[in-house]
């Protein structure tokens, strides 16, 4: 089972609000704290860039400003194409001015977290980590203890943000175990985490440039496809001719209301026919 991944940086975002549908419009304009208003702009971009990517649709405003990203009553971001529910599951995170949004095909438990790599104080991993994961914090060499912190914390926050449950829960209910095997040529190593109900989420994670990723899923994922090459592919193209209606060899889904432009992994991935 596939996830893909796109990061962007606040430099990434255009100056203007044409992507954005009018219900996010008027939810931009609620935000009062300009680092909030930021932030939530910056992830409502990176996700409809993911989404759009995944199913290699044009990156045209106007068909952004149909893709809206909707908290569900757990607060679980969900993707809408013209105000259905589209088949795509999602997570989103953003930290220091960037953000990070995972997209996997429909019902996957998905979670996904950025994060600075900081040294966290000695009453942070008392109160947030188990025994087991303080014992590897201890354990660590000087040099390598704000990383290991930082990657305890951001696995966690992925499994709970999976479970749809997010800081609600104790993060000490979910126990995390990494792979002492060398990263993967992209730079991805595995880890897992288990939940105390028994549930387990299997995932990766990465780190570049102070910055630290996790992914997590399930059923378990194989490693992390980025979709940057196909955001800016989808960006340098042309608009289809007739309109964004009238893309030739693209497939409609009539079996749901999200009106696709999807290659035939995304289409394959949801299970509808190629």
């Amino acid at each position: 089972m596939n996830v893909y991944w796109l990061e962007q940086a606040e430099t990434d975002v255009t100056s203007d609000n044409l992507w954005l549908s009018d219900r996010e419009t008027l939810c931009l304009g609620a935000f009062r704290v300009p680092k909030r208003r930021a932030d939530w702009r910056l992830g409502r971009w990176t996700a409809k860039r993911a989404v759009a990517a995944y199913l290699n649709m044009f990156s045209q405003p106007d068909l952004l400003a149909r893709i809206e990203i909707r908290p569900a009553p757990s607060g679980a971001p969900e993707v809408f194409w013209d105000n259905h529910l589209a088949g795509v599951t999602i997570s989103l995170s953003h930290s220091a001015g960037r953000a990070l949004a995972a997209v996997a095909q429909t019902g996957v438990r998905l979670g996904c977290d950025l994060e600075v790599i900081e040294a966290r104080s000695d009453s942070f991993i008392t109160d947030y980590f188990t025994s087991e994961e303080q014992g590897l914090v201890a354990r660590a060499a000087a040099g390598d203890n704000a990383r290991l912190a930082t990657l305890l914390w951001s696995s966690k926050e992925s499994a709970l943000k999976a479970l749809h449950e997010g800081l609600r829960l104790d993060t000490r209910s979910v126990i995390v175990s990494l792979e002492a095997t060398s990263p993967e040529p992209n730079g991805w190593s595995p880890f897992w985490v288990r939940h105390i109900s028994g549930q387990t989420f299997y995932g990766w994670w990465q780190h570049e440039g102070g910055m630290l990723r996790t992914l997590v899923a399930h059923p378990a994922p194989a490693l992390p496809v980025s979709l940057e090459n196909s955001a800016h592919l989808a960006e340098r193209r042309a608009p289809p001719p007739g309109g964004a209606d009238a893309t030739p060899g693209t497939v409609r889904n009539v079996d749901d209301h999200f009106h696709e432009y999807a290659t035939p992994r995304a289409r394959r991935e949801r299970g509808t026919a190629s």
